[in-house]
């Protein structure tokens, strides 16, 4: 706990077995709980996850990066918590800076925070590919320009969030794929939370994933058209579920029925 909150680390997992130990060793000590969601691995994740000890959450199916921290948040939820850090298992981002992240909402300073790759100059030290460098620069400009926010990127992995952000947001509305990311920032930019964000070291090894350039593409498209859609709701030129206080939300009546929940299997039961 920091200051009275119950932290929450959720890990939307897939294929994280290589380095899933390495990534859980690193968390600290404030960490009251630590969730897994497996999206359906083919290596052995979710039995290292249970050998540690973690909360485990597996899909029966591959249902996407998007869908899997929808999982993450709606069981962190349910779970008490009042923070909730997203930390990849991939140990590309350093579990390190949990406490420094979940403190800067703790204390009522933001209600999202991001580690940030960009400043301090970490994500070339780290090894980030040039191609994948010059497009975070080249959107994050474009995101700036037109949502009126000045981050440094809103493309990392490595975020923490109030319970009040992750109850009210409706990223139900959001896409299963990895554009999911883009889509709840721009949605914190349009329902005005405050953004806060840290220097964060990364490593780009084999192990760690990445998605290929094909989808890297896509995701960059969807990027564009996020953020477009993110200007048209505030200018009031047009409204978008996404962005509507009425729109799909995390617990809206997920736990009144045993059918809402056929997607998930709690590992702790088996």
């Amino acid at each position: 706990m920091i200051n009275g909150k119950r932290v929450v680390v959720v890990m939307p997992a897939y294929n994280a077995a290589k380095t899933l130990g390495e990534t859980v060793r690193e968390l600290p000590e404030i960490v009251d709980l630590t969730i897994l969601v497996d999206d359906k691995s083919s290596d052995d994740t979710v039995n290292i996850a249970k050998s540690l000890g973690l909360h485990v959450f597996a899909h029966d199916k591959n249902y996407g990066y998007g869908r899997n921290q929808q999982t993450c948040y709606r069981e962190a939820l349910a779970a008490g918590a009042d923070i909730v850090v997203m930390v990849h298992p991939d140990y590309q981002y350093t579990p390190l800076l949990v406490s420094a992240m979940a403190g800067m909402i703790a204390y009522g300073v933001y209600d999202v925070v991001l580690g940030s790759r960009i400043l301090a100059g970490g994500a070339l030290k780290g090894g980030m590919p040039m191609y994948k460098y010059v497009a975070n620069r080249f959107l994050t400009a474009f995101q700036n320009l037109f949502t009126g926010a000045k981050l440094s990127e809103y493309h990392s992995g490595f975020r923490a969030f109030s319970k009040d952000v992750l109850v009210n947001l409706p990223i139900l509305e959001n896409s299963d794929d990895f554009v999911f990311d883009n889509e709840m920032l721009a949605q914190c930019i349009c329902f005005g939370y405050r953004i806060g964000e840290i220097s964060c070291p990364t490593k780009y090894f084999r192990e760690a994933s990445s998605i290929n350039f094909a989808r890297s593409v896509k995701y960059g498209f969807g990027v564009l058209g996020t953020t477009l859609k993110c200007w048209l709701q505030k200018s009031g030129l047009a409204c978008f579920r996404m962005f509507s206080p009425s729109g799909r939300k995390l617990l809206f009546d997920y736990y009144l029925s045993v059918e809402a929940r056929p997607a998930v299997k709690d590992e702790r039961l088996s």
